[in-house]
């Protein structure tokens, strides 16, 4: 009877222990994940908690593994996010599958929580914003920062900046011909004219250029940037018109230098180079880095393009940024929907692309010890956004590629490749 009972309490403490030590794995394929874009978040909820976990790259679609916990568990559950429960030697099957030499596969052990910031105007406009849609959803904390923070020298308190549909040429988008008489546009001017005047600026294009150069200065000393849509190219023509007036008398009061096209200096920029500007005013484009829709030939029925596979033990950082169930994505526009390939620098990292046009959609470079990424288009889920439509509810999207692509961003500050065992 003692043997028994000896036997049964060994099995029981030997239950337990396997019980505790088993695993939680959130699958990020195709057919096993009921809400991708909330698994981020998840992820985000648990490095809050100083609760490590795996990011397993090329497994399953990028998918999340770490120690079972039970709060975990039950705000997986809560939150509607797929998740399987499996042994530490089927976690160590799965590590050793991935250290395989022949796998295209690696871990990343996500241990920091990343600061987010948000550059984004704090009046309201006319139009969202595909990652604060994105973070809203996953829910993931954020802070707006503009024009004064940045200014003022806040954006080291962050680790992930994100440049909203900004125009950084100080020609308000462009939209003077269309929207100059709307209320929204007239307020615009107003506040960025007077914010240019309180940090010591002439013009609003002075004041957006000594953002950038902020910017700039923040990721190079380490911070991570990451841009859609508009932000991206003129991020990069604010930096190579440094000095030169480009921009007519409608947007800062006296007129352009006609030499300006000759003046740009391309040593400026992180993305582009070569590109000709578009000088007319009342052209909602501002310059030929942007794909036109004439000459790209697609609707969107047809319109596509591919993610690169990369190496994971020898590109970590791409292969993080391309984490997908989908390697063929729906292209969707924007006031910078694609950009031409002839125009990216030679040490820029092409992550997706439509060759077909040649084109590319999604792009990375890494300026001193930081990086950023450049994502062309308005809404991975809205082919052609317009000025005033609603936002987009990605209750309708939970398994969104398009979006995931935002996401892995968020997720890139915190991972550092170092193994560990389970």
């Amino acid at each position: 009877m003692i043997t028994i009972r000896i036997l049964t309490t060994i099995l029981m403490v030997f239950i337990t222990i396997q019980l505790h030590a088993a695993h939680l794995l959130i699958p990020m394929d195709r057919d096993n994940q009921s809400n991708h874009l909330k698994a981020y978040g998840i992820v985000y909820w648990t490095l809050e908690r100083d609760i490590p976990v795996n990011w397993l790259l090329n497994f399953r679609g990028g998918s999340f593994m770490l120690k079972s916990n039970p709060k975990v568990e039950d705000e997986l559950i809560v939150r509607g996010v797929s998740y399987i429960t499996i042994s530490d030697s089927e976690a160590n099957q799965i590590i050793n599958e991935i250290a395989g030499p022949e796998s295209n596969m690696d871990v990343m052990n996500l241990e920091k929580v990343p600061k987010i910031a948000v550059y984004s105007p704090k009046s309201k406009q006319p139009w969202d914003d595909a990652v604060t849609l994105a973070l809203t959803y996953a829910e993931i904390p954020y802070d707006v920062i503009f024009d004064d923070e940045v200014m003022y020298d806040e954006l080291p308190k962050y680790d992930w900046l994100h440049l909203h549909h900004e125009d950084f040429t100080g020609q308000y988008g462009k939209f003077y011909r269309v929207y100059r008489h709307h209320s929204w546009y007239r307020e615009m001017v107003q506040e960025y004219e007077e914010t240019a005047r309180k940090h010591g600026f002439e013009k609003v294009s002075q004041l957006k250029l000594g953002v950038v150069k902020k910017i700039k200065e923040f990721v190079a000393g380490g911070g991570f940037m990451f841009a859609m849509c508009s932000a991206t190219d003129t991020y990069d023509i604010a930096l190579a018109a440094d000095g030169v007036d480009f921009i007519e008398s409608m947007y800062d009061g006296d007129p352009a230098d006609p030499k300006a096209q000759q003046k740009l200096n391309f040593d400026n920029t992180l993305a582009f180079e070569n590109f000709t500007l578009v000088r007319n005013p009342y052209e909602y484009e501002y310059s030929d880095i942007d794909m036109q829709p004439g000459e790209r030939g697609l609707k969107e029925s047809n319109d596509f393009f591919t993610l690169f596979q990369f190496s994971a033990k020898w590109d970590p950082i791409p292969t993080m940024l391309t984490q997908n169930h989908e390697t063929v994505l729906r292209g969707f526009m924007g006031q910078t929907t694609a950009f031409r390939k002839s125009l990216i620098r030679s040490d820029v990292v092409i992550m997706g692309e439509n060759k077909d046009v040649g084109e590319a959609k999604y792009i990375h470079g890494v300026l001193g010890n930081g990086f950023w990424t450049f994502y062309g288009g308005h809404d991975p889920e809205d082919y052609q956004h317009l000025v005033g439509e609603e936002p987009t509810d990605l209750n309708m999207h939970p398994n969104s590629p398009g979006y995931r692509l935002i996401l892995n961003n968020i997720l890139f500050p915190a991972a550092k490749k170092k193994k560990q065992k389970t």
